[in-house]
């Protein structure tokens, strides 16, 4: 397989710069290419899901002449038109990342080439066959007369962590820095999903409040309700040990608020509050417990007060 020179839109060079000595946000193309050699082994995600930048990267094939009934990459390989002479030219920004992905689909003769300006344009202009990209609509392909096709999607890509391996493994006061870092960013991911609702409610006691509200499957929240007691003055100004009155808490899907409101009012809430929800910190997050695993430092103790990372680990 040939690559070819040229300034490479999007991608990475073979040049790349070293991984950053803190965390850094990147996307998950970008980490795929610089990684895909082997010359930047020192990278690693800490977060691979932050819930932003969505797109694929992915051919755009011409939609006429002779790759008119090419539909999928199956059908692509299999034109006749491919030979050592005559290979199907690729102009991309992801030399590495491509690589291995015609060698994957079984392509023996694919030339990768780089581009300078818009790629979308190198088929019309008979530079090179088909495109590989970054898509996240596919308005782009289209305005070019290009498509894309079954078994064309090479990755997906979105917003990521990353960071700089042999950094944490030196540095105790940074692991922990990404340690408060995972939990603060899949805290956040999870709440940003829900909205916490407040109702008051009328009820001989908070259990029975609890009971109305988990008849309702919508509004079982993450665990259940929280009611508690709302203390009102009387007729004579004073507080009474005891209430009826109850204020219940649910967390509920943000999808779902209007009708776990009309449902919180079926059952007879009232005066309802609905409040964005800033964190939803759970158990130690999967991702911080892999990155450790990744490190070799399953034992290690965040906030260990000092030492290696190796002796706190140990």
């Amino acid at each position: 397989m040939e690559v070819g020179k040229g300034a490479r839109r999007g991608g990475a060079s073979s040049s790349a710069p070293p991984p950053p000595p803190l965390p850094s946000f990147s996307s998950y193309d970008m980490f795929a290419e610089v990684t895909a050699n082997g010359t930047q082994g020192d990278l690693v995600v800490l977060h691979d899901a932050l819930g932003f930048g969505g797109c694929h990267l992915g051919l755009g094939v011409p939609t006429t002449g002779r790759f008119a009934g090419v539909d999928s990459i199956d059908a692509l390989r299999a034109m006749p038109d491919w030979t050592a002479a005559t290979p199907l030219r690729v102009v991309t920004g992801y030399a590495n990342v491509a690589k291995d992905f015609f060698a994957r689909a079984g392509f023996p003769h694919v030339a990768l080439l780089g581009a300078d300006g818009a790629l979308e344009a190198a088929p019309l202009m008979g530079t090179a066959d088909i495109i590989l990209d970054l898509v996240s609509t596919g308005v782009t392909l289209r305005e070019n007369n290009l498509k894309q096709v079954e078994g064309g999607t090479v990755l997906r890509s979105q917003g990521v962590l990353v960071a700089n391996r042999a950094s944490l493994l030196a540095s105790p006061a940074l692991l922990d820095v990404v340690h408060e870092l995972i939990e603060r960013l899949e805290a956040h991911l999870k709440a940003d999903g829900f909205y916490s609702v407040i109702a008051n409610m009328r009820g001989a006691s908070a259990a029975a409040v609890a009971d109305r509200i988990l008849a309702d499957a919508r509004l079982r929240g993450l665990e259940g309700p929280t009611v508690s007691p709302v203390f009102a003055p009387g007729p004579d100004g004073r507080v009474s040990e005891t209430t009826d009155l109850w204020a219940a808490v649910v967390c509920v899907p943000k999808k779902q608020l209007y009708e776990s409101v009309k449902a919180l009012r079926s059952v007879g809430g009232s005066g309802v509050l609905v409040q964005p929800m800033t964190y939803i910190f759970d158990e130690e997050p999967a991702r911080w417990r892999a990155l450790l695993e990744g490190l070799g430092m399953e034992g290690y103790v965040p906030g260990g007060g000092g030492g290696t990372v190796a002796a706190r680990a140990a």
